[in-house]
């Protein structure tokens, strides 16, 4: 029994969310094996190589799979999966992209958005926007499965000496879906995903203005990345790669301070998972209240002034 794992990467490093994954792969049993794909990718190879688990990589270095296209990856991946057991991508846009297509390809059921391995062929994951844990039984051959990365602890990096990195052939596509270009958000912040703390806002910030003039300096005397809810963005005050949420991005920071944020259920689902959670509210019925580690009940538009002075 052998897992496969699909790294993320940009070419010049890994994406947090692959070593979550590589301790997911670990649960599983068997040996892990990763599979780096891309072009002048060898510094992730190298890096992959070095992960606490990992038996063994391979790398596939070729221009059609430079920019990760789910089609090219998958064809990549179909052409693997029948040596493995257990073929696991990361719950990231990236990773929802090409997992289904692998799955389709195979005719198996995708296990989606795992947070917990209790057997071989048997997992939890949440449903209901996280109201309640599925105990989910795969019995195909080759289980494709979806990492929700906040349920399992990072595997280490640099943990062992360098295991072997096998040079793999890539495999003939279609030529039907072709890289054209990317606009790549700039953020000086930590990436929301992997930031070690996050502050949030909500809609009773009331405008765009007001989201920055508050939330900004706080960010910035925490080293935070900032968030926003669904709300928030629908309203226009933040951009959409900034949601938190079952729409948005799953976070599990150290500290999550989420400001003027009532607590709907699908922003809950995304960051119920920190570890100190502290939310800011007037309303003293608000749903934040039910999950956060401290609560205060004021105004955000004196507390979080006062807030970065103190600090």
């Amino acid at each position: 029994m052998t897992a496969l794992v699909i790294a993320e990467h940009d070419n010049v490093a890994l994406k947090p969310a692959t070593f979550n994954t590589v301790t997911a792969a670990t649960q599983c049993g068997g040996d892990v094996h990763v599979l780096v794909t891309g072009h002048n990718a060898a510094a992730v190879a190298a890096a992959a190589a070095q992960i606490a688990g990992v038996s063994k990589v391979l790398h596939v270095d070729e221009d059609h799979l430079a920019h990760g296209i789910a089609e090219n990856v998958t064809a990549q991946v179909v052409a693997l999966a029948a040596s493995y057991s257990h073929v696991l991508f990361a719950a990231t846009a990236s990773g929802k992209n090409i997992a289904p297509r692998v799955a389709a390809k195979l005719d198996v059921a995708q296990v989606s958005d795992i947070t917990k391995v209790i057997s071989a062929d048997t997992f939890e994951r949440p449903i209901y926007a996280g109201n309640a844990i599925a105990t989910v039984q795969a019995t195909d051959a080759i289980k494709v499965i979806t990492v929700r990365a906040t349920g399992f602890d990072a595997a280490a990096p640099a943990g062992q000496a360098s295991v072997a990195i096998e040079t793999v052939a890539a495999v003939a596509v279609s030529g039907k879906t072709s890289y054209l270009g990317s606009e790549i958000a700039k953020n000086d912040r930590p990436e929301l995903t992997a930031a070690k703390v996050i502050v949030a806002g909500g809609r009773a910030l009331g405008s765009q203005e007001k989201f920055n003039e508050l939330l900004t300096p706080l960010a910035d005397k925490l080293g935070a990345a900032i968030g926003a809810s669904r709300a928030a963005v629908d309203a226009g005050y933040a951009p959409n790669d900034w949601q938190v949420g079952q729409t948005g991005k799953i976070v599990a920071p150290q500290l999550y301070i989420a400001a003027g944020i009532s607590g709907a259920i699908q922003h809950l689902a995304g960051m119920k998972d920190s570890k100190v959670i502290v939310a800011i509210n007037k309303d003293p019925e608000a749903p934040i209240f039910s999950v956060a580690d401290y609560g205060l009940e004021a105004d955000l538009f004196v507390a979080i002034p006062e807030l970065v002075a103190a600090l």
